[in-house]
């Protein structure tokens, strides 16, 4: 009972002190409480700037969680990528040599790993016959070619990869261009023309 009229007590004491607050208020003079009342503008805009600040601060922290999760396994994929050249390798020097045992246990065990890291999300860049991107590819070469369209991909010194959506080793490659046309004849008019 006494819990049930303390609090009776306390809320019309609340009720009390607020009605005095608008009775004062109202016998405030108008400049005091034009004052007041842009006080009590700014600070409400005051606070909504800050709770907009605070709710794009909780945003930003939000996706940079997301981003770090997902690139978790970034720096141990690049780690990899060298493995798996060396791996590569072997198998292509071992073209030549008849030594079946080793090559299909290299083979497996590169097969392996390559599924292991496509399930984590590391993916190869396939980059034969596509547009050059410098965004993506790094090239090396320059080759005049008229079998090919200008700026296609010819060759691939290194395979690079993709982890998720991001490009952690551009691959390197030959890129094509048409071959420049020699216009001797018209050189030789243009001097003729001139003598």
């Amino acid at each position: 009972m006494r819990d049930s009229e303390n609090d009776e007590n306390l809320s019309g004491q609340e009720d009390s002190e607020e009605q005095k607050e608008a009775e004062e208020f109202e016998e405030m003079p108008v400049d005091e409480k034009e004052r007041c009342t842009a006080e009590i503008k700014a600070a409400n805009e005051k606070y909504l700037r800050l709770y907009a600040e605070f709710e794009n601060y909780k945003k930003r922290v939000q996706k940079d969680k997301e981003e770090l999760v997902k690139y978790a396994n970034e720096k141990i994929m690049q780690e990899l990528l060298p493995v798996i050249d060396n791996l590569e390798s072997a198998l292509e020097h071992s073209k030549d040599d008849a030594t079946g045992g080793i090559v299909q246990g290299v083979e497996n065990t590169l097969k392996e790993l390559r599924r292991i890291l496509e399930k984590c999300g590391l993916v190869p860049i396939e980059a034969i016959g596509r547009d050059f991107d410098p965004s993506i590819h790094h090239a090396l070469s320059v080759e005049e070619r008229e079998d090919v369209e200008e700026n296609k991909v010819t060759e691939v010194f290194r395979k690079g990869y993709m982890f998720r959506d991001k490009v952690i080793r551009a691959p390197l490659v030959g890129v094509s261009k048409k071959p420049a046309e020699v216009k001797e004849g018209k050189n030789i008019k243009i001097i003729e023309e001139e003598s």
